[in-house]
């Protein structure tokens, strides 16, 4: 389905001008009152990045306050964790499919009470579904973005002497040879386009800087992939991205990247201290 009307009265993003991005969740309103059918169901496969945060949120404090950028409220959660409690295979279509495989292995206890580990097995779950959309454009920015963080996460790990297999998402073939090799490119010249552009990227010290830097390699991603696609879905799923790319851009100083690098390092730290004490 084409969408000549919304796309074209979309404004021309700019990523050094953000004065004309409008808010995520005025945008939000906007397509789930235009996209109908399947079409929203894409929109919704992205949503569930912030419905992720919301359910480790929920799970840790039932009061805690949650993004409404999400396709699930409190009252959802309450709900969807009610029906997983009864049922391995609920039939709630407003839970994501990953969800119960996520609430089953905390509650069985099969990945370890640490919120850095809920968080990466649960991001896990997230790309592997992402991978498998049926739409080529989203199946394929799902498996860029989960091969660009994994290959950065990599080398930061082995800059600072943490456990690779931790902290590396997934089981594709990317995340297999980065698990698998001592190689100084992780086995994949020839594999990842721009590997070596990332690896500079990753050397970058100016933290503000690198997420940029790394952000403008998706904005490239996202222009080319849609270079053809003029009125579709795609153009509108690529418009949505970009939005939450550069309200990134638009809220991070150096002292906040400084605080986010320095967390993820953190967190990083202490798995690898519980895997050597278990």
């Amino acid at each position: 389905m084409n969408y000549y009307c919304l796309v074209a009265g979309l404004p021309d993003l700019q990523p050094e001008n953000l004065k004309n991005v409008p808010s995520l969740e005025s945008l939000l309103a906007e397509l789930h009152e235009t996209l109908k059918g399947k079409d929203l169901e894409l929109l919704k496969l992205l949503q569930q990045e912030y419905d992720n945060k919301n359910l480790l949120a929920y799970l840790a404090n039932k009061e805690a306050e949650l993004s409404l950028l999400g396709t699930l409220s409190a009252e959802d959660l309450a709900e969807g964790i009610t029906i997983m409690q009864e049922s391995d295979i609920p039939k709630d279509k407003r839970l994501p499919v990953y969800f119960p495989t996520f609430y089953n292995a905390v509650t069985d206890e099969k990945i370890e009470p640490t919120l850095g580990l809920h968080e990466n097995f649960l991001a896990t779950l997230y790309y592997e579904n992402g991978c498998k959309c049926k739409n080529k454009f989203l199946s394929e920015w799902f498996t860029f973005c989960l091969n660009l963080n994994n290959i950065l996460t990599a080398y930061y790990c082995r800059k600072y002497n943490l456990d690779i297999k931790t902290n590396v998402l997934g089981d594709n073939d990317v995340a297999k040879s980065i698990k698998s090799t001592n190689a100084r490119d992780f086995g994949l010249t020839g594999v990842i386009d721009n590997l070596e552009l990332l690896f500079t990227i990753a050397e970058e010290p100016n933290l503000l800087e690198r997420e940029k830097r790394i952000d403008a390699l998706k904005w490239a991603w996202l222009e080319e992939q849609t270079f053809f696609h003029y009125f579709s879905i795609e153009r509108v799923l690529a418009f949505f991205i970009r939005c939450q790319l550069m309200q990134r851009w638009s809220g991070l100083t150096p002292e906040e990247g400084e605080k986010v690098f320095r967390g993820l390092l953190d967190e990083m730290k202490q798995q690898v201290h519980f895997q050597k004490t278990a």
